[in-house]
């Protein structure tokens, strides 16, 4: 690994642990409960949000969740694929993907899956949660972003655009910052989160949130 990439990792992690810290510590503002704060956000961050499905259904997800949290990884494995199926590509809803950066790690990890655009990420994103337990458990942070280097290759991208990528210490600010607010706004306080029309959900399970998504249905058409 080039002493370019080196330096990013320990910029970054600066950035990560310190908004870790924010995180446990902070005293939440009055969220807003519009599931979003998108207008606020277009203004502040140059951040693309990652959104699959219908923009203009009557039903809007948000998912928060971070790329080292297992039970997102669970989430992604089980009910994603299943929400995916039977209500984002039939046009059913909205759903915006949002990263939360609890540690240094999953930072380089939004980096990678983001490197690849939008058209990339959310494959990215599944790659990321499939290997989970493999590029997690790196005993150091040199070692963690060889393998995400790794998963960034099997997905198409090359040495030198994963370099551009890892090496962008204003984007990692800039993402730092996107988390900080995003999670201020929404009052979320663990991954993952969903915000379905407005309303703040834990994890559950399929069954469940098909329940949930079908009642907003029915109630956007009453």
């Amino acid at each position: 690994m080039n002493k370019s990439i080196l330096s990013t990792v320990a910029i970054v992690a600066i950035a990560a642990a310190a908004g870790g810290a924010w995180f446990m510590n902070r005293s939440p503002v009055s969220a807003q409960t519009n599931g979003a704060a998108e207008t606020l956000e277009a203004v502040q961050f140059n951040v693309v949000e990652m959104i699959q499905g219908n923009p203009d259904s009557v039903v809007q997800v948000f998912e928060y969740a971070s790329f080292t949290c297992p039970h997102c990884a669970d989430f992604h494995a089980d009910q994603y694929p299943q929400i995916k199926a039977n209500y984002i590509d039939t046009g059913l809803i909205g759903f915006t993907y949002r990263e939360v950066y609890f540690d240094a790690p999953g930072l380089w990890a939004s980096m990678i899956a983001r490197c690849g655009g939008e058209m990339r990420f959310f494959g990215m994103s599944t790659l990321l949660y499939q290997n989970q337990q493999d590029w997690a458990r790196g005993e150091n942070g040199e070692e963690i972003i060889t393998s995400l280097r790794n998963i960034g290759k099997v997905a198409g991208l090359t040495d030198t655009e994963l370099d551009v990528c890892m090496s962008d210490e204003a984007k990692a600010q800039e993402l730092t910052g996107w988390y900080r607010f995003n999670a201020d706004v929404d009052d979320v306080q663990g991954t993952p989160t969903f915000l379905i029309n407005g309303e703040k959900y834990s994890n559950m399970n399929y069954a469940d949130f098909a329940e949930v998504l079908d009642e907003k249905l029915a109630e956007a058409y009453e």
